[in-house]
């Protein structure tokens, strides 16, 4: 390495008379050979890409004609190998539907939201109101559920409830008669 100087790490490249690339000489004629030779692709014949097969169409059929287990589907797929229709024979190609000319498809757009409303905090108190209010209304229900569930004691019982009146016996057993 040179002193002083970081190592070189690549390489050098050719002069100037270098061309890169490959050169063919079918097509590189330049200007002479382009008028000179038109090379023109001849158009293919190809159909396009083969449309899937219906399999509802060929499994009626295939019932219509008496066929039941799965060996006789088969060969009558075979036999008759019907393709799904494309989309230009469909119905909806062939007569589109009659829309007026002023209809705009798609969302409404949202009403604009009041920009004084927004610097005022109207949203923030509206949503404190609502909260207030629904905290106020579950108070007031708890303080039913509280009031209509008494507690029962034997007290609340025995006043619902009182005891039946003590009929007092005549007879005593006659060893208790001096007490």
């Amino acid at each position: 390495a040179e002193l002083g100087k970081p190592q070189r790490n690549c390489y050098t490249l050719p002069g100037f008379d270098f061309s890169y690339g490959l050169y063919i000489h079918r097509t590189d004629g330049g200007v002479p050979e382009a008028i000179g030779h038109w090379n023109t692709l001849k158009p293919r014949t190809a159909s396009g890409p083969k449309m899937p097969r219906d399999f509802i169409t060929m499994n009626r059929g295939a019932l219509k004609a008496g066929y039941t287990t799965a060996h006789e589907f088969n060969l009558y797929y075979k036999a008759k190998d019907i393709r799904c229709k494309d989309d230009e024979y469909s119905r909806f190609k062939r007569s589109p539907p009659k829309v007026p000319a002023d209809l705009t498809y798609g969302i409404t757009t949202r009403s604009c939201t009041p920009f004084y409303d927004l610097l005022q905090h109207k949203y923030k108190e509206l949503w404190m109101e609502q909260q207030r209010a629904l905290t106020a209304a579950l108070r007031t229900e708890k303080k039913k559920v509280i009031l209509q569930e008494e507690c029962e004691t034997r007290t609340t019982f025995l006043r619902k409830l009182p005891l039946p009146a003590k009929e007092e016996s005549f007879w005593h057993l006659p060893r208790l008669e001096k007490v």
